[in-house]
């Protein structure tokens, strides 16, 4: 299928809201998306042909935009994460901001509102590695300064998810 052919497609497709069986499938996939239709529906009560249907239209749809690997960063060499707040002339979103996305250790930029243009998620493998690509961002015109947040421990790491908490004031919270 070309690419005019599928963004016409997709603009033709109804949206509708995801219900908790849509939910719960996009959950099991996070969890591990090589999982089988019949292992996901045996685990949320439904046939194999029905999640194999809902899978194929929230993918139509654009709700379940891919299927991705997690890499262990220390696997790699890169076990050394900060996020780095970019201070810059103009707006988060200009070209020469844009040129970020070529390095291999920017793995998230976000626009910010606040006291700062750009968040990135850098992912490098020493300090002195963050230094030299700290360095790079200071060559890009318009770059003012950067702080960095030096990550000491992860203790939670996720893709987004599905699930929604809907009860808050109900939840009790775990012993301190």
């Amino acid at each position: 299928m070309n690419e005019e052919t599928e963004i016409i497609q997709k603009k033709n497709i109804q949206h509708r809201d995801l219900d908790v069986q849509d939910r719960k499938i996009l959950s099991a996939l996070l969890e591990d998306a090589r999982q089988s239709y019949a292992e996901i529906g045996k685990g949320i009560g439904l046939s194999a042909p029905a999640v194999f249907e809902r899978v194929k239209r929230m993918r139509v749809t654009g709700v379940l935009t891919g299927t991705a690997a997690r890499v262990d960063p220390a696997a790699v060499g890169k076990p050394f994460l900060a996020y780095v707040h970019v201070d810059a002339d103009g707006w988060g979103k200009s070209q020469r901001m844009m040129r970020l996305r070529k390095f291999p250790e920017v793995e998230e930029m976000h626009s910010v509102a606040g006291d700062t243009c750009v968040i990135l998620k850098v992912r490098t493998a020493s300090a002195q590695a963050m230094e030299q690509f700290l360095s790079q961002l200071y060559v890009l015109p318009g770059v003012r300064g950067t702080r960095s947040f030096v990550v000491l421990s992860t203790y939670l790491e996720r893709p987004v998810q599905a699930e929604v908490t809907e009860d808050w004031p109900d939840i009790p919270l775990p012993p301190e």
